[in-house]
């Protein structure tokens, strides 16, 4: 019999979807009726379009958004671009096309992909961050961080980029270069708008107890914005009267073992206070930091390195002299840009000291037989004046009283997070609602938005830092509408970010011309109850789109204080796997486990790597060895897709070739959805196969009608229980999104099925029913052919009745000492010892037992058998 026909059904089904608008979510529903709003992580349209590890997220949300429509819930499941970014601009600087028309055409490529794996989206809500309507709203949300304080300029040391000619945020600079190009950039002052997202921290904070989220993504969060308690502490600064240092510390109590001070290369202070016989030393160190990015200098930098100041400041606890020094450990962003130093209790500043030849005093008393260098834990003060005795928190707490009563420093909490550096130099983004006039910026009436984009022929950075718009000639001049006075735009632009902060609101009511969202439906939809996406997103996107929630929470705009629920990260698919061989000098192959630096572990002999092809290996066990040398392992890994490595799969291809649901199905039942995977190609046979023999088994191939097996008869007991066991399995594992084991189920079922004389057409139609979250097209396919007239879309759920749920028999395994020599199928319900002598009984069972002393006979009721045996 011919095979399932894909490319003709599942081209059918997307034209009936596309054309009956199946998916669509109508303003009006029926809201008496439960919502799930399913959204996946804000796409980029990229030039090169999907790769195999993109859908995985996509398809896992598609399936919950099919299953929950199929359970009476009114769902919501858009898509839509974020579509501003670099790259676009970076191309429009190479060929002169315009940004706009390479986004369009990126986003035409992405679209016909996502619709040719029949992902269920409202393609009626489709958005664009780069559509005037929607960054209106952009812009407006931005006003309302202005004009509350919450968004400001500072001159602050940024990462610029010449090639790019453009600032760079820490993130986008990797080995001091940009991540985009690895183009050379270095750090300088620049007017930048920031926005204060420090003034949220708590609220960041606290906000993450209660959402569903993977432990180690609110982790992460935490850890960023990084909150601590401690104390301000002045240190004055010898020879320039009341001029002080201001340091940040979490250990107050160590102040009397502070023996020297540390400043930032870009701290204020460094200037003034350096000696001439120190300016050449300083001024070079400077120029080196600035070279480094604030990850390198605070993670990466193994060794510390510094230079004096020559200057010197008075310890407030004891009145001593210490020196200050500088080094690029200490980050002008994080605290004051300056530290205390106590070496006694911090590694990195005993490893400084003892660099340098700084004095070390101990001011907490180490544990009998403490050996090592730095003490970090608990114990009694010494060295410490008026806290002497005192364990460190009774320590801490003292030393806090003593600097707020000397007006020497106060109490303090700090954050890690810095507030967010919100300019970009670049054409291809948000234009800012500001205007100059009178050397004041100023907001732009609401009417007056949105700012659009001037049409420029030139896209070439201005030669300036201050990006392209400084060269868009008539769109810069303006008039400030409250004074009528001349005025002039902002020629920054918003981060790609700034989109991406709100969009999930947008697609509530993506139409709407005098409002961000309409009150009513925000309401109804919000939260999120599942979002999915990729770890990688788990601080910068996720802390800024909840930065900007909590702002229109605290606005009124929206009714929720977070805006996803649930959250749910998709493990990272892999390339196929990759195999290298060893072979020594004389051309004779190494086995992989004898091999270690480049050398054979047994003689020391050097060998070399080599490629093996994917035909020559074979699976032996856990490893991998060579056909034609079975005993020779080789190492197999796989690795990131990129082009560079040449690895990247096209969904295109496979979809071409095995069809939309085979490619879904494999997707999903590579392993489970939050784990790291490894792609094989050949795997799609295996679902292909799975959906030929569902095919076979209902559908009629000669015509368009069912399979001669299929009959109106009542099921059996034996048909519903299978049914039963298998629906309440794959609906337990997608509310679990544990669709591997649903996928596994099923295939169980199809091959309980296939035995079967004859297949009632109620069970076939309720096992496709389960079937369509996960294989939508032959599903519907399938449907129709059962004697639907209308898609399965919306069908109800079939419901599992628990009658069903229990086994007449059941099969277990039997093992001798542990290894498996049969299975045996018993009543469900019997007793240890006749489940035993059932055991004993098996053939090949009995053949290991013969001649044998049981010493034991172990039954795991409804699990297995163990019989444990001596000669």
């Amino acid at each position: 019999m011919s095979g399932y026909p894909f490319k003709e059904i599942e081209l059918k089904w997307q034209r009936y979807w596309d054309t009956n608008k199946t998916f669509n979510t109508p303003e009006k529903i029926d809201r008496s009726k439960p919502k799930y709003y399913v959204l996946d992580m804000f796409p980029y349209p990229s030039g090169d379009g999907l790769h195999v590890g993109h859908p995985e997220g996509y398809t896992a949300s598609d399936i919950i958004a099919r299953y929950k429509r199929m359970q009476g819930f009114n769902v919501l499941h858009p898509i839509g671009w974020d579509a501003f970014g670099l790259p676009a601009e970076q191309y429009a600087i190479k060929t002169g096309t315009h940004p706009k028309i390479t986004t369009e055409k990126n986003i035409q490529r992405f679209r016909e992909q996502l619709k040719s794996l029949g992902f269920s989206y409202d393609w009626d809500r489709e958005i664009n961050t780069t559509d005037p309507g929607y960054y209106r709203w952009t812009q407006w949300i931005f006003k309302q961080f202005f004009e509350r304080g919450l968004a400001y300029q500072e001159e602050l040391p940024v990462w610029w980029c010449p090639e790019l000619g453009t600032t760079l945020a820490n993130e986008e600079v990797i080995d001091g270069k940009s991540e985009v190009g690895g183009f050379p950039c270095h750090r300088r002052p620049l007017r930048q708008w920031v926005l204060r997202i420090t003034a949220f921290a708590d609220a960041l904070l606290e906000g993450l107890d209660d959402l569903e989220w993977p432990d180690s993504t609110k982790e992460m969060q935490r850890n960023w914005i990084g909150r601590s308690e401690g104390a301000e502490v002045d240190f004055r600064i010898v020879g320039h009267g009341e001029e002080a240092i201001r340091v940040f510390t979490t250990r107050p109590d160590t102040l009397f073992g502070a023996t020297y001070m540390v400043l930032a290369p870009e701290h204020s202070l460094v200037a003034k206070i350096t000696t001439a016989e120190q300016l050449d030393a300083v001024s070079a160190y400077c120029q080196e930091a600035a070279r480094k990015s604030e990850f390198e200098r605070a993670e990466l930098q193994k060794t510390k390195t510094g230079v004096f100041t020559g200057a010197y400041a008075i310890n407030p606890a004891n009145q001593a002299q210490i020196p200050i020094w500088m080094a690029d450990y200490v980050l002008a962003s994080y605290g004051t840009g300056a530290i205390m130093a106590v070496p006694g209790e911090d590694q990195r500043d005993w490893d400084f000291a003892a660099a340098y030849d700084l004095p070390i005093i101990r001011t907490v008393q180490p544990p009998d037989g403490f050996d090592g260098e730095a003490y970090t834990g608990d114990g009694p003060a010494i060295n410490s004046g008026f806290l002497d005795r005192l364990p460190v928190a009774d320590a801490k707490s003292k030393m806090i009283a003593w600097l707020e009563e000397t007006g020497h420093g106060k109490s303090r909490i700090n954050y890690k997070l810095r507030d967010w550096l919100f300019s970009r130099q670049r054409y291809w983004g948000e234009p800012f609602p500001i205007v100059f006039a009178d050397g004041e910026a100023k907001s732009l009436a609401d009417e007056d938005l949105p700012v659009l984009l001037p049409d420029v022929e030139e896209f070439k950075p201005s030669g300036t830092p201050e990006g392209p718009l400084a060269t868009a000639g008539s769109w810069l001049e303006t008039t400030d509408h409250a004074t009528g006075r001349p005025a002039r735009r902002e020629t920054n632009t918003m981060p790609q970010w700034a989109g991406s902060c709100w969009y999930y609101l947008r697609y509530l009511d993506p139409r709407n011309a005098s409002q961000l969202v309409d009150p009513e439906i925000e309401r109804y939809w919000m939260p999120v109850d599942l979002y999915v996406g990729g770890a990688e997103h788990a601080v910068l996107h996720l802390l800024y789109a909840r930065f900007w929630h909590k702002l229109l929470y605290d606005i009124g705009v929206v009714s929720t204080p977070e805006p996803f629920k649930r959250l749910v990260h998709q493990g990272m698919i892999l390339g196929e796997l990759e195999f290298t061989q060893y072979v020594d000098d004389e051309g004779r192959t190494v086995s992989a486990e004898s091999v270690a630096s480049g050398q054979d572990v047994r003689n020391g002999k050097p060998v070399s790597a080599q490629r093996a092809a994917v035909e020559s290996v074979e699976k032996a066990g856990e490893h991998f060895v060579l056909r034609n040398s079975p005993t020779t392992r080789v190492d197999a890994r796989a690795h990131k897709m990129s082009k560079s490595r040449g690895n990247v799969v096209n969904p295109d291809e496979v979809v071409k070739t095995y069809g939309a649901d085979a490619f879904r199905l494999y997707e999903m039942f590579m392993g489970p959805l939050e784990q790291v995977k490894p792609w094989n190609t050949r795997g799609v046979e295996g679902t292909h196969r799975f959906l030929n023999r569902v095919w076979r088994m209902i559908a009629d191939s000669e015509g368009l009608g069912v399979s001669a097996r299929i009959a109106d008869i009542e099921p059996s007991k034996e048909h519903l229980i299978a049914l039963h066991l298998t629906m309440a399995k794959v609906t337990e594992d997608i509310e679990a999104l544990r669709f591997n084991t649903a996928i596994a189920a099923l295939m169980e079922f199809s091959n309980s099925a296939a035995r079967w004389p004859q297949l009632p057409r109620a069970i076939a139609r309720s096992f496709v029913l389960v079937l369509a979250p996960l294989a939508p097209h032959i599903a519907e396919e399938l449907w129709a052919r059962l004697g639907a007239s209308e898609s399965l879309a919306y069908a109800p759920w079939p419901t599992i009745d628990p009658a069903y749920l229990e086994r007449d028999k059941i099969e277990v395994p039997v093992q001798v000492n542990g290894k498996v020599r049969g299975k045996i199928e018993i009543p469900a319900d019997a007793a240890e010892q006749e489940v035993l002598e059932i055991a004993r009984g098996d053939p090949n069972v009995a053949r290991h037992l013969e001649g044998q002393q049981v010493k034991r006979a172990i039954y795991v009721p409804k699990r297995i058998v163990n019989f444990v045996v001596r000669r």
